[in-house]
C-alpha cells in the first residue's frame, strides 16, 4: 500500500487508471461473494483517496463513487455499512479543484431507505438507520458548500432527507450516546444549522407534512421538540420564517380537529419564547423587526384572532361548516375550549417580545376585532394575556387615549365578569413596581401601621403628572360608577380598592391625592344616599372600602390630625358596627344586620377633618362624576334604547338642522319666545321618553313598518333627483300641448334637430 500511495503521488495522472482498475476488481470480488478481498480493495481505495488531492483526483473520484454505490446495492447489510463508511470519510475530504458532472440523487434516495430500514435483527437494523443517518450527513457536507453540485435544498431532495431524520428521531429513546436518537438529532441540527435565508422555507416544509402525515400534533410532545431543535438550531436572524410558515400551516388546518391545531398553537408558542430569548442568552426578537417577507405584528395577532372567532364559532354551532349533516366532523366543546386557552397563552407570549407602545396598539387592536368574537369576556383575557410581565416607565405611552377610552367603556357593561376583567387590565398596566398582591386581600389593609405591607412608592415624574391631568377624572369616575352597580360582588370592591391604592403610590402627587380623597368621601356619601337602589351588602361594601383607602392614604400622606380621625371613625365601627369595615365584609359570609343605621355621624368620616393639612376649598368641594353619552351608551339594556339613543345624539349634531336655524335678531318677540322653553324642555323630553319607550315595547312589526316608510320617502326624494338631473335635453323644435292645454317640453332625436349653419362643421 505504501509503495501504490507513493506510485500514485509521483505519477498522479496515473491515478484514474489505478482507480478503474480497483474499481474493477471489486466489482469481480463482489460478484463471486469474496468479501474478503472487497473491504481490502475498499481500504486501498479509500487510503489513495485520503492522500491524493491533485487536479486529476475528479476521475479517480468517480471511479470511487462507482464502487460506493455497487457496495451500497448490495443486500448485504456489511457491504451496505462498508460502502457508508468508505463515502462519510470522501464527505470530510475538501477537495482541491470542483466537479462539474457529479450528482448525489443516488446516495440521497438510497441512504433515505437506509434510514427506514426494517431488517428482522434488530441490531443489524440499527446499524443500517444508524448508516443511512452518517450518509445523508456526509451529503449534506458534500454539497451544501458547492455550488457547482446539485442544490440540496430543493424539495426532491428535502422531502427525502428531513422525513427520514424525523422517522429516527420519534424511533425510540436515547439509551445511549451512540444511538439513532443522538445521531439523527445532531445531523438535523447540523442541517438546519447550515440553511441559508432562501432555504429555511425548503427545511421546514417537509416537518409541517410529516407531523400532518403521522398525526403527530395531537401529542404536541414531538412536535414541541421537533420545532425546539429548528428554532435552536438555525440562525436567530432567521427565526421570523419559521414563525410565518407555522402561522400559515395554522390557517391552512382551520377545519381540522380542535387538538390539531391547538398542537400547532403550542408549537407556535415555545418557537415565539425561543425566538424571543434569542440563542445568545438576549432578547434580539420583536416581531415588528422583521424583514418584509416575514409576518408583521398585525398579522401575528390577527391569525391568532381569526383562530380564535372560528373556534368560538365553531364550539357555538357544532359544526366547521355552521350545519349539522350527515357526515359531517362533530365538535367536541372542552377540545375548543383547551384551543382558546392556547390561544391566549400564545398572544401573551408573542406580546412580551413587543416594546410598551406596541402592546397598547396590540390591544387596541384586540379590541378592534370584538364584533368578531361571540363572547367579549375572551377580548378582555387577550388583553390581560398581552399586560402579563407589563413594564413601562411612561403612562401616556402605555395607555394613550386611542386604548384607554374603549377600555373604560368595557367598565360600564352589565356583564360583572367583563367589568372585572377591565379592572384587571388597569391593574397590570398601571402596576410598576409589583404593588398589586399587596393589595389583594382588602381585610389585611386595616392596620395601624402599613409599613408591614412594604410598598414600593416611588416620586411621581412629569409623565405621570400629565398622564393624571389628562385622564384622572376618566378613571375616577369610572371607579365612582363600578362602585354603584348593583351586580358588583367581593371581587369587583377588592379590585377597585385595589386600583385606587396603586393609583395613590403610582401616579399620585398632592391634586391627585385630594381628588382620591373626594372620591372616598363620595363613595361614603353614595352609601348613604337614600335615593340609590343598592342592596345592604353593596351599600357596606361601599363604606368598607372607603373606610379601608381613608386608612392607607392617609398614612401614605403622614398628617397627623387626618390620621387620628380615620383611626377613631375605624375603632368606633369596630366596636358597633363592624359590618361597616372589610374584616366582616369581605368574606364568605358577610356579618350585616340589614335593619343596621348607618347614617350615625360617629360612623361616618367628617369632610372637614380628613382637610387638615389640605386645600380646603378644593376638598370642600363635593365630587360628582359627570356623566357623558359614552355611559349611556355602554349600558347597553335593550338593542332598541342603543338605536333610540344614537339616534337622538346623531339628530342633536345633524348638520343638516344647524342650516335650517337662520341666524336670528333679538326682538321683543325672540325674548317672549326664549320665556316660554322651559315647557318646550318638558316636551322634547317627554317625545325621548316616547321614541326611547316605542324601540323598546313595540312589536317587530311595527318598527320595520316605520323604517320602511322612511325608507321609501328617500326613495320618493331620490327619484324626484333623478327625473331633475336626467331629464331629457329641451327640443330646438319648441314645445307641445298636451291634452290639458299646458305647454308640454317634447324631446326631438339628436338626428332631426335644426341646426343653424353655424353651428355645424
Amino acid at each position: 500500500m505504501e509503495k501504490l500511495t507513493f506510485y500514485a503521488l509521483s505519477a498522479p495522472e496515473k491515478l484514474d487508471r489505478i482507480g478503474a482498475y480497483l474499481s474493477e476488481r471489486l466489482s469481480r470480488d463482489v460478484a463471486r461473494h469474496r468479501y474478503g478481498y472487497v473491504c481490502i480493495a475498499m481500504e486501498a481505495l479509500d487510503q489513495l483517496l485520503m492522500a491524493c488531492h491533485c487536479q486529476s483526483i475528479n476521475l479517480f473520484v468517480e471511479s470511487f463513487l462507482k464502487m460506493v454505490r455497487k457496495l451500497l446495492e448490495s443486500d448485504k447489510p456489511n457491504l451496505q455499512i462498508l460502502g457508508t463508511n468508505s463515502f462519510v470519510k470522501f464527505a470530510n475530504i475538501e477537495e482541491d479543484t470542483p466537479s462539474y458532472h457529479r450528482s448525489y440523487d443516488f446516495f440521497v434516495s438510497r441512504f433515505s431507505e437506509m434510514c427506514h430500514s426494517s431488517y428482522e435483527d434488530p441490531d443489524i437494523r440499527t446499524k443500517i438507520r444508524m448508516a443511512g443517518i452518517k450518509g445523508l450527513q456526509g451529503v449534506v457536507r458534500k454539497t451544501v458548500n458547492d455550488e457547482l453540485q446539485a442544490n440540496i435544498w430543493d424539495p426532491q431532495h428535502m422531502d427525502k432527507i428531513v422525513p427520514s431524520l424525523l422517522f429516527n428521531l420519534q424511533s425510540g429513546e436515547q439509551k445511549e450516546k451512540e444511538s439513532p436518537v443522538e445521531l439523527t438529532e445532531r445531523c438535523f441540527r447540523e442541517l438546519l444549522g447550515r440553511a441559508a435565508y432562501g432555504n429555511i422555507k425548503n427545511a421546514v416544509t417537509p416537518v409541517l407534512m410529516h407531523l400532518d402525515n403521522h398525526s403527530l400534533w395531537e401529542g404536541k410532545t414531538f412536535a414541541v421538540r421537533c420545532f425546539k431543535i429548528i428554532m435552536y438550531s438555525i440562525q436567530s436572524q432567521h427565526s421570523h420564517l419559521v414563525i410565518q410558515q407555522l402561522l400559515g400551516h395554522l390557517d391552512a388546518n382551520s377545519k381540522n380537529s380542535a387538538t390539531v391545531r391547538a398542537g400547532i398553537v403550542e408549537v407556535l408558542l415555545e418557537a415565539a419564547a425561543i425566538a424571543a430569548s434569542g440563542s445568545v442568552g438576549k432578547k434580539t426578537y420583536t416581531v415588528h423587526a422583521y424583514p418584509h417577507s416575514g409576518p408583521t405584528v398585525l398579522e401575528v395577532f390577527n391569525t391568532l384572532l381569526r383562530q380564535l372567532r372560528l373556534s368560538v364559532d365553531y364550539e357555538l354551532t357544532g359544526s366547521y361548516d355552521g350545519s349539522v349533516n350527515i357526515g359531517t366532523k362533530i365538535i367536541k366543546a372542552h377540545e375548543e375550549r383547551q384551543l382558546q386557552e392556547a390561544v391566549i397563552r400564545t398572544i401573551g407570549s408573542f406580546a412580551n417580545t413587543l416594546p410598551t407602545y406596541q402592546r397598547s396598539e396590540v390591544m387596541l387592536f384586540i379590541m378592534g376585532k370584538i364584533p368578531l368574537i361571540s363572547n367579549s369576556t375572551n377580548t378582555c383575557s387577550h388583553c390581560i394575556a398581552v399586560t402579563a410581565g407589563f413594564q413601562t416607565t411612561n403612562m401616556l405611552t402605555a395607555l394613550p387615549s386611542s386604548f384607554l377610552e374603549p377600555l373604560l367603556s368595557f367598565s360600564l357593561t352589565e356583564d360583572p365578569e367583563i367589568r372585572l376583567l377591565v379592572l384587571q387590565i388597569l391593574l397590570s398596566l398601571i402596576d410598576r413596581h409589583d404593588n398589586t398582591p399587596k393589595f389583594s386581600n382588602i381585610r389585611c389593609v386595616i392596620i395601624s401601621d402599613i409599613s408591614v405591607l412594604k410598598l414600593k412608592v416611588d416620586k411621581c415624574s412629569r409623565q405621570d403628572n400629565l398622564f393624571m391631568k389628562k385622564h384622572g377624572q376618566q378613571l375616577y369616575r369610572h371607579i365612582y360608577l363600578g362602585c354603584k352597580e348593583q351586580s358588583s360582588g367581593r371581587q369587583h370592591y377588592e379590585t377597585l380598592f385595589a386600583l385606587l391604592g396603586l393609583l395613590s403610590v403610582e401616579l399620585a402627587n398632592e391634586e391627585v391625592v385630594v381628588d382620591l380623597i373626594r372620591l372616598a368621601l363620595a363613595l361614603q356619601d353614595l352609601a348613604l344616599s337614600t335615593d340609590e337602589a343598592m342592596p345592604v351588602f353593596n351599600r357596606c361594601a361601599v363604606h368598607a372600602l372607603a373606610a379601608a383607602y381613608l386608612n392607607l392614604i392617609c398614612q401614605l400622606t403622614t398628617v397627623p390630625a387626618f390620621c387620628q380621625h380615620i383611626h377613631e371613625v375605624i375603632e368606633v365601627r369596630q366596636k358597633e358596627s363592624p359590618y361597616l369595615l372589610p374584616e366582616d365584609v369581605f368574606i364568605d359570609n358577610p356579618k350585616y344586620d340589614p335593619a343596621s343605621n348607618t347614617n350615625r355621624i360617629d360612623f361616618q368620616f367628617d369632610l372637614i377633618m380628613c382637610s387638615s393639612g389640605y386645600n380646603t376649598d378644593r376638598l370642600a368641594t363635593p365630587y360628582v362624576p359627570q356623566y357623558t353619552d359614552e355611559d349611556r351608551l355602554s349600558k347597553r339594556k335593550s338593542i332598541g334604547e342603543t338605536i333610540s339613543l344614537q339616534v337622538e345624539v346623531e339628530s342633536r349634531n345633524s348638520p343638516e338642522k344647524e342650516e335650517r336655524t337662520p341666524a336670528e335678531e333679538i326682538t321683543f318677540e325672540t325674548l317672549k319666545n326664549a320665556i316660554g322653553t322651559v315647557g318646550m324642555e318638558e316636551q322634547e323630553r317627554e317625545r325621548r321618553r316616547q321614541v326611547v319607550e316605542k324601540f323598546q315595547k313595540a312589536p317587530f312589526e311595527e318598527i320595520a313598518a316605520h323604517c320602511g316608510a322612511r325608507a321609501t320617502l328617500l326613495q320618493s326624494k331620490l327619484n324626484q333627483i333623478f327625473e331633475i338631473t336626467i331629464r331629457p335635453p329641451p327640443s330646438p323644435s319648441g314645445t307641445i300641448s298636451s291634452g290639458y292645454g299646458q305647454s308640454q317640453s317634447r324631446s326631438v332625436p339628436i338626428y332631426e334637430m335644426k341646426f343653424p349653419d353655424l353651428c355645424v362643421y
